[in-house]
């Protein structure tokens, strides 16, 4: 079996290359590693040991032609690439994100992959009440107000499209909640945070209370169990989408335990998101109120179908996921030579 991973240095690709190491130990019949990045890792060491590596832009005007003649031969291709940064250059999110998952698309189809399985997110849903555990066969067309939600609702119809198109490709979407591990502590805090945000004192914080609105419950999976879960629709040839994420659901009590506050203020979602865009606006951090209408529309999911059709059972809870991106963080961990992970970068 071929499996090429494009976006093989990220914080899930990291993972999904050491759950394929493991799997091809346990192959009689072998395992071939393919993967892509525009940076590849300066040294072959650890997950990245035993990978045929190819730098490409997938998005670019000849990354489409580049990224093909790579897939010959290959039985399925893992798209995880997917940029979050520069969240105040929309066009160029736009060229990487969704440009970049028509190119993938027009090239496993020219190259004959047998399987296409992509990085889709809980972000991709419409907004859903949070009073229930919403299924797959919730619209996936994302929340307006989000560039990352729009975006991924266009690579869902994307999906979509190629599916008609090709039917005898098998199409898998994989829609997971928030991703952590503690190696991703360096690349978080680069994405997601900014210069008056002290990372090293994440893991130590003591606080009376915080504001948190109500609609401020989320899932969460740690990266080794997503790899998991794209290992067993790898192998099972498994195609349709799937929600993943662990237990329990990180509401806001839980995530005021987890950040060491003794009481909850509940604010008004309105309040908080006036509060990021000024700061996001004045360059103080780096998250745009777009994630802040994500955070409060995206449904909670009903895991029921990953577990049940894959077998997939995460072995970490979201408690224990959450507190090693918080270790990750306060260290600015990350996975050596990692051009992505590396500490510090």
């Amino acid at each position: 079996m071929r499996v090429a991973v494009l976006g093989a240095t990220g914080n899930v690709g990291t993972a999904v290359l050491r759950r394929l190491q493991a799997a091809r130990a346990e192959r009689p019949d072998g395992l071939e590693i393919i993967g892509v990045a525009r940076r590849i890792p300066s040294q072959a060491t650890g997950p990245y040991e035993g990978v045929q590596w190819h730098s490409i832009d997938v998005a670019s005007g000849s990354g489409r032609d580049e990224l093909a003649e790579v897939l010959d031969g290959v039985d399925a291709v893992v798209h995880l690439i997917w940029a979050i940064q520069p969240n105040r250059d929309e066009a160029e999110l736009h060229r990487i994100n969704v440009h970049g998952t028509e190119n993938m698309l027009s090239a496993a189809a020219e190259a004959g992959v047998r399987q296409v399985v992509c990085a889709s997110s809980v972000g991709a849903y419409s907004p859903a009440p949070k009073d229930s555990l919403t299924d797959e066969s919730w619209p996936a067309r994302g929340i307006a107000t989000s560039h990352y939600s729009r975006h991924k609702g266009e690579q869902e119809e994307l999906l979509d499209e190629f599916e008609h198109r090709y039917p005898e490709i098998r199409v898998a979407r994989l829609r997971p909640g928030l991703i952590f591990q503690s190696d991703a502590g360096s690349e978080i805090g680069r994405y997601f945070l900014g210069p008056l945000v002290p990372r090293f004192i994440l893991n130590r914080l003591s606080l009376p209370l915080i504001p948190l609105p109500a609609e401020f419950s989320f899932q969460v999976v740690h990266a080794d169990d997503m790899a998991d879960a794209y290992w067993r629709v790898i192998d099972q040839r498994a195609e349709g989408a799937y929600n993943i994420a662990a237990d329990p659901v990180i509401t806001p009590e839980l995530l005021a335990g987890l950040l060491g506050a003794r009481r909850i203020l509940n604010v008004p979602v309105g309040l908080i998101r006036a509060v990021v865009a000024l700061t996001w606006a004045a360059r103080l951090q780096a998250t745009d109120p777009g994630w802040i209408d994500m955070a409060a529309g995206a449904p909670l999911m009903d895991t029921s179908r990953a577990r049940e059709l894959l077998g997939w059972e995460p072995q970490r809870s979201s408690l224990r996921a959450f507190q090693d991106v918080l270790d990750g963080l306060s260290e600015q961990a990350g996975v050596p030579d990692s051009p992505l992970l590396g500490p510090g970068r």
